[in-house]
């Protein structure tokens, strides 16, 4: 069995817990139950089929049941948090004590560093600025930035990036990029981070409207009525035009200054009932 670290949704914790011990001797949904002191015999199992969910209480049964120890016994509450969570806040709370107990006892968290990552706009503007002032103190990219930051918070993320492998220090004290990229592919956490970055850059393009000269940034737009078929024929075009604005980027060897492409689709109404 995995360790705990490794699980990003309790009720498959609990699941691969039942089927190690069913495999080494005669153990039933029953006896799990009853070992939890539940009345139900097959409660566990509606927890695990997402028909149930656990109460504060019956967490408290269940690590127990299970035999959890230590740092196992505060990750496994953050799981469930996690999994209750309602809303974007109560889940990045649950995701900051998962972080703090792991990084307590000295255990890394799969998918740890993307989230990390994806969740600041100060990581992927640091990254690109850095390499392109080389000498630069903290402070001096602080200054640069549109954005307030602080050297403090600038060196914290330096330090991130390096250790992330997303940017390497090099002899004389400069940086450079590596070749490693993040997915944000995390089938759970990531996701999350992903969207807290869409709000920053987001409020930052509302920020920019205002306050950047017309002739420093473009805003364009389109109001359209289409189909399903049509709206995945524009996903593909915007995906494969990413592609190519990738491309031209990587091209240019150099940096004067750190933009941010935005691309959006949503829709602004409900759909239309075509029934006659």
């Amino acid at each position: 069995m995995k360790p705990i670290t490794e699980y990003k949704d309790y009720r498959l914790y609990i699941q691969d817990f039942y089927e190690e011990h069913k495999q080494k001797a005669a153990f039933t949904w029953r006896d799990f139950a009853a070992q939890a002191g539940f009345g139900s015999p097959v409660y566990l199992k509606l927890v695990c089929d997402g028909k149930k969910n656990l109460s504060a209480v019956a967490v408290e049964k269940v690590i127990n049941a299970m035999g959890l120890t230590g740092y196992e016994q505060n990750f496994f509450r953050a799981l469930v948090a996690f999994s209750h969570a309602k809303n974007d806040i109560d889940r990045k709370k649950a995701i900051d004590a998962m972080q703090e107990t792991a990084s307590a006892n000295n255990i890394k968290i799969m998918g740890a560093e993307e989230f990390a990552y994806f969740d600041s706009w100060k990581n992927p503007v640091i990254r690109e600025l850095a390499p392109a002032m080389p000498g630069a103190k903290p402070l001096d990219i602080a200054h640069v930035c549109k954005q307030k930051i602080s050297a403090a918070e600038v060196t914290e993320t330096l330090q991130f990036l390096v250790k992330s492998g997303l940017l390497k220090k090099n002899d004389d004290g400069t940086f450079s990029q590596t070749d490693k990229a993040l997915s944000s592919g995390d089938a759970e956490f990531v996701p999350l981070a992903v969207r807290n970055m869409h709000r920053q850059m987001g409020t930052f393009a509302l920020d920019a409207l205002d306050n950047v000269d017309v002739n420093e940034r473009q805003f364009t737009g389109l109001t359209l009525g289409i189909s399903e078929m049509t709206y995945s024929r524009i996903l593909k075009e915007l995906a494969d035009c990413r592609r190519r604005i990738t491309n031209i980027a990587a091209e240019d060897d150099h940096t004067d200054r750190v933009y941010r492409v935005n691309m959006q689709v949503f829709p602004l109404t409900e759909k239309l009932d075509k029934n006659p």
